[in-house]
């Protein structure tokens, strides 16, 4: 019998491993360094909007995300930040980027039940050389059929990864824990979006789930994630 799905894609961070709490600990601590000169709503809205301003520059990832926080230091300091902030800054970067990986439940179960029924791929944005890390740190890398590190998630670029290392997007389901990234381009792509949300995420990663849902499925956690590719056929 012929598989309706024969490909799975998972993204990486916040779907099998945590990532959006150590951005959170560190603008926490961002906002104590800058606590006399910008109140805390002000400071965020401010970062937002040089992390929104730097994604063309820079990408997603931890380093990106550095060099926001240096910019909006000296921004909201008329360029008088203490140089001991900008290196407090940079530390916090590196802790970030050699940070342990720290697997989500069911994580690695689900990926273990899907790579022995199906071909699965590891589909994530971001920096190549921490997100190749955190890969090879997860214990997961070996299970997966092709990795795909990619600057955005787009339409055409769900199409094209699921042409080469699957049998088409129309085959292919993407499961991720963001609406914006992971389910609704690929849904755009022909293939099925399954969204896992968590309870923390970036606020430039929402967006309202498909109108048509009948390839759009919402699950609790990744426990369920089998069953559910086996239903779909």
């Amino acid at each position: 019998m012929t598989k309706n799905v024969t490909t799975v894609g998972f993204d990486a961070d916040d779907t099998l491993w945590h990532n959006e709490k150590f951005f959170q600990l560190t603008q926490a601590r961002f906002a104590e360094l800058l606590a006399d000169h910008a109140e805390p709503g002000d400071l965020e809205a401010r970062l937002v909007a040089a992390e929104t301003r730097n994604l063309a520059r820079y990408g997603f990832g931890i380093k990106g995300f550095v060099l926001s926080m240096i910019e909006t230091a000296l921004d909201v300091t008329g360029d008088r930040v203490p140089p001991a902030v900008i290196r407090s800054l940079i530390e916090a970067g590196h802790d970030m980027l050699e940070h342990p990986i720290e697997l989500l439940p069911e994580a690695q179960a689900a990926v273990e039940r899907m790579a022995d029924t199906h071909r699965i791929l590891l589909i994530t944005k971001g920096d190549l050389l921490d997100q190749e890390r955190k890969l090879a740190q997860s214990g997961l890398g070996d299970l997966f059929d092709g990795v795909a590190i990619v600057s955005d998630k787009t339409p055409d670029q769900y199409t094209g990864i699921f042409a080469s290392q699957g049998d088409g997007a129309d085959r292919g389901l993407m499961v991720g824990n963001s609406m914006k990234s992971d389910v609704l381009p690929m849904i755009v792509a022909g293939g099925w979006g399954v969204f896992v949300p968590q309870e923390l995420a970036w606020d430039f990663e929402h967006a309202d789930p498909p109108a048509d849902r009948a390839r759009y499925a919402e699950l609790d956690d990744l426990s369920t994630l089998p069953d559910l590719v086996l239903r779909l056929g």
